[in-house]
Order: structure tokens, then C-alpha cells, then sequence
């Protein structure tokens, strides 16, 4: 893809994600990857901030005699999903208009 995805878009991708399931990171990293590609290096400093900014929750899980950290959204992580949303689709309304020779109404300016 030669379009690149904002820190906004792609946390918004991660908190939709998350707010389907509980994952632990790699696979977490290959759910993003099914949408978007993206490296492990780029996914796990965007949990670290969506954890710092308490908009998703950690906790361990013993898998193969090591532990799992799994991210949870939280309740502030699912109010931040619907303003990503919102967000994106004023965005998308407004790229849609231009890619589309679409003035705006008198209005909308």
C-alpha cells in the first residue's frame, strides 16, 4: 500500500480489534496484518501508548511454560474507538467530495 496510515488510523484499527477480542500481541500483529501491513516494531510502541493513555489494560496468561501479555480494551479504549470512527468518517466524506469532483454546499465551508 503506498498510502501511509496514520498513528490515529492504525491505534483505531488496533482498539477495533481489540474491542472483538482479547489478543496477545503477535497475534495481534497478524490480525492488523490481515487489513494493513505492518511490522512488530511498529505495533508494540502503539500499545505501549494506547496502555500509557489507559485505553486498554494488559495482563499474563501462562502459554508453554511462558507467559502471554494479552491487551484488553477499556471502557475509556471504547469511547476512543467511536471518536476514531467518527473522525475517520468526516475524513473519509471529505477525500470522498475532492476524489470525486464534488463541491462542498455553501453551507459545509
Amino acid at each position: 500500500m503506498a498510502i501511509q496510515i496514520s498513528s490515529e488510523v492504525l491505534e483505531g484499527i488496533v482498539l477495533a480489534l481489540l474491542s472483538q477480542e482479547d489478543y496477545y500481541g503477535y497475534a495481534l500483529t497478524q490480525g492488523v496484518k490481515k487489513f494493513i501491513p505492518i511490522s512488530n516494531s511498529t505495533l508494540y510502541p502503539i500499545l505501549r501508548r494506547l496502555k500509557k493513555e489507559e485505553w486498554v489494560t494488559t495482563y499474563d496468561q501462562p502459554f508453554d511454560g511462558r507467559n502471554r501479555r494479552y491487551y484488553q480494551i477499556t471502557a475509556a479504549g471504547l469511547a476512543q474507538l467511536e471518536k476514531v470512527k467518527s473522525d475517520w468518517n468526516h475524513h473519509k466524506q471529505i477525500v470522498d467530495q475532492v476524489f470525486n469532483n464534488q463541491m462542498p454546499k455553501e453551507e459545509d465551508e
